[in-house]
């Protein structure tokens, strides 16, 4: 995944960069202008020098009023100042030489004729000069990106300052909060960029405080008419249970349904409740062990299996005595061994326990490879074979989630499917 600097450090960088590229650019610019400005006066002021003194004939008396710094040569024959040995292999106009022994020559030769002219000025002082104006803009140079790093540090802190005071308000936020004192810590900032953020980001957490609002309370009125449904039926399977004396044994039997079904129903609507209202703080209940459930679970879906002329067979490898949420464990468990049984029509299914986790096995349709990612979401099913919406595994990938444990699958169209649970 591609790396993303913080924006504090962008913006530092930026500075410096952009400090680099001025300052660079400027130091490069003055060092080459007063070299050129250097070489153009300096080779004017000699090409006339050497043009007076070959106008004047070459008089002792001109060449003797040259600078001290400023010396003439000639192969004139004529003129008695023969020209250097490390002079001689100048080519015609301006050069600029420097010698072994750290001499600096400024030179401008000209000929006329089989003649060569030559004056040379001895720029050895200027050379240390330039050199320190060298150094000055090179420190100047470092100077600036010292001091635009130390700026773009204070400037960012200073822009940025709003930005971190709005992501640390925002992080702080609870939805639990008055919806006005949600909504009113945009009121803080500039109607500017900043302000318009936080705005925007008190818009949407009054919205989603509605709508948790809206949903709260219609979890409160589901549940009220649920559960007054619920003991409505519990009361009337328990009334008829009292008279069995009175009840064949096929009516005995449907009744025992009817009321085992409820209280699945019951205990259903009390899981999605403690999950609704409960999603970020440890449910409490009624605690079991693993094997205790496990065993509990065998003997509720063995006569539905036999029903089915399924094998369903409960195999213990190791236990422990842990304890797990009772309720939330029986609906994983129970949700894992229905899906088993509307997915698989010949075969087994097994239900295998071993220490802190478990395994259901079938032999049923399988999980499609492109699926098994998906199985978990709301309203995603393995296969269009069999009952329900759907909506099983993805109860218990949130239950699984909740309680940090974890869920899997491994499946194939030949042999069926394993989902594993570990409840570590």
């Amino acid at each position: 995944m591609h790396h993303r600097q913080p924006l504090k450090k962008r913006i530092v960088i930026a500075f410096f960069l952009m400090t680099l590229v001025v300052a660079g650019v400027s130091s490069i610019g003055i060092f080459f202008i007063v070299h050129e400005l250097e070489e153009h006066f300096v080779s004017q002021g000699l090409s006339d020098n050497l043009q007076e003194i070959i106008n004047n004939q070459m008089s002792r008396e001109r060449i003797m009023r040259l600078n001290q710094d400023t010396d003439f040569y000639t192969t004139n024959a004529q003129v008695h100042y023969p020209i250097p040995e490390q002079f001689k292999e100048v080519k015609p106009g301006f050069s600029e030489i420097l010698l072994r022994n750290g001499n600096a020559y400024y030179i401008y030769k000209r000929s006329i004729g089989h003649q060569d002219y030559l004056i040379v000025k001895n720029q050895t002082e200027f050379e240390k000069r330039e050199q320190i104006l060298l150094l000055v803009v090179f420190l100047w140079f470092i100077v600036s990106l010292v001091f635009a790093y130390v700026l773009g540090k204070l400037l960012a802190n200073r822009i940025l300052a709003p930005v971190i005071k709005l992501a640390k308000q925002v992080s702080q936020i609870s939805l639990s909060q008055n919806k006005q004192q949600i909504i009113n810590f945009d009121k803080q900032y500039a109607d500017d960029e900043i302000g318009q953020l936080a705005t925007t980001f008190a818009r949407a957490f009054a919205d989603l405080h509605q709508a948790l609002e809206r949903e709260r309370l219609f979890t409160s009125d589901v549940s009220h008419e649920l559960r007054t449904s619920l003991m409505v039926i519990t009361t009337g399977c328990e009334l008829l249970l009292l008279d069995r004396d009175k009840l064949s044994s096929k009516q005995y039997q449907q009744i025992q349904r009817i009321n085992t079904a409820n209280q699945d129903m019951q205990e259903l609507v009390q899981t999605f409740l403690m999950l609704a209202r409960k999603e970020n703080s440890q449910i409490v209940g009624d605690q079991v062990t693993l094997i205790t459930l496990a065993e509990d679970q065998r003997d509720i879906w063995l006569p539905k299996f036999q029903e089915k002329n399924i094998n369903f067979s409960l195999d213990i490898k190791s236990t422990n005595m842990r304890t797990y949420n009772k309720i939330l464990l029986k609906t994983v468990m129970s949700n894992l061994l229905r899906n088993a049984w509307h997915y698989t029509e010949e075969g087994m299914v097994r239900l295998i326990v071993d220490g802190d986790m478990f395994w259901v096995e079938d032999t049923g349709v399988g999980v499609p490879a492109d699926k098994q990612q998906a199985i978990f979401q709301a309203f995603v099913r393995g296969s269009n074979r069999g009952e329900g919406l759907g909506l099983g595994l993805s109860l218990v990938k949130r239950i699984c989630t909740h309680e940090s444990w974890q869920v899997s699958v491994d499946s194939t169209d030949e042999s069926g499917s394993v989902f594993y649970v570990y409840l570590n």
